[in-house]
């Protein structure tokens, strides 16, 4: 496949040449951004925008879910919405997984962001904004390649004992996840997801803007699918079909590694026969289970 076939084969999700002549051009994201360009052109040209935007995305939604975390056991109206309300996450779970979250981003990301100001070149901001269209499909390509990539890498990282032992265990140390262990990874792990979510855009010809519309996005659904919550707005619950993973979903993945390995959609998951999905009320009823059986064993493990 020759790289003009390729080039052509993507231009149907791309901002290029998508305007002719200023026919019936989509205007509902222009004033948006001449704003931006006008007002915050130097910050958006600057190869440091990306992460910061990102950086900055996830740390506000964990400090969202972490603030819930803590109010969840005093307040029901909280913790009525978690996977696992019996259990509570406590302040040694917050310190160790912000520990790996705050040394990753000094060992990695900061360097990564500091060669990237000194080496690239800055972003071109063109002046039409993308169409509202080329937008949500642009961004919804990028999800469908990263889905996939994820996907493979994923179940690579399962099925290879000396890649899951070396790279990926340590994500799994929490078989009940909640927002911070979404970045409690290895370098490695790290690297691979910013990679493909930095580069995805860029094959796929996006607008700048579409390019950070995926990575905030990308960021929103990671700290999601880890949050432990099953709120009546999560993606899961607003995706028809049960086409999207979700939280209920990743949670089963942490119960059951060998399932639901698939960052967005479960149609690989599907298709691979590595789909399941185990709902809250199964988790609370075997907690129920096994609280009801400890209860009955106790005056006999207390007489003896």
């Amino acid at each position: 496949l020759s790289v003009e076939k390729l080039s052509y084969a993507l231009s149907w999700m791309s901002d290029v040449d998508n305007v002719t002549g200023g026919q019936s051009r989509d205007l509902v994201l222009q004033p948006a951004w001449d704003y931006l360009h006008q007002n915050h052109h130097d910050l958006l040209r600057s190869p440091l925008f990306p992460v910061v935007l990102s950086v900055s995305t996830y740390f506000f939604l964990v400090g969202l879910y972490t603030v819930l975390d803590l109010l969840a056991p005093a307040w029901p109206c909280i913790n009525r919405y978690r996977l696992h309300p019996d259990r509570p996450v406590t302040w040694p779970n917050i310190w160790t997984t912000l520990g790996v979250t705050i040394y990753n981003h000094l060992l990695y990301i900061f360097p990564a962001a500091v060669a990237q100001w000194l080496w690239r070149p800055p972003t071109p901001l063109p002046r039409e904004a993308p169409t509202l269209w080329s937008f949500f499909l642009g961004i919804l390509g990028c999800m469908v390649v990263f889905d996939f990539q994820y996907y493979l890498w994923h179940l690579l990282h399962h099925r290879v004992p000396w890649l899951y032992r070396t790279f990926h265990a340590m994500h799994h140390q929490y078989n009940q996840p909640f927002s911070l262990v979404t970045q409690y990874l290895s370098g490695w792990e790290l690297f691979s997801v910013g990679f493909w979510a930095t580069i995805d855009p860029i094959l796929l010809q996006c607008h700048c803007l579409t390019t950070w519309g995926f990575m905030v996005f990308n960021v929103y659904v990671s700290t999601e699918d880890h949050c432990g919550y099953d709120f009546p707005w999560a993606m899961h619950n607003l995706v028809p079909f049960g086409l999207w993973g979700g939280t209920p979903k990743h949670d089963a993945h942490h119960q059951r590694p060998g399932t639901n390995f698939a960052p967005f959609f479960s149609h690989w998951d599907w298709l691979g026969g590595t789909h399941t999905v185990p709902t809250p009320s199964s988790f609370n009823q075997l907690h129920n289970t096994i609280k009801g059986v400890s209860q009955k064993l106790h005056p006999v493990l207390s007489f003896i």
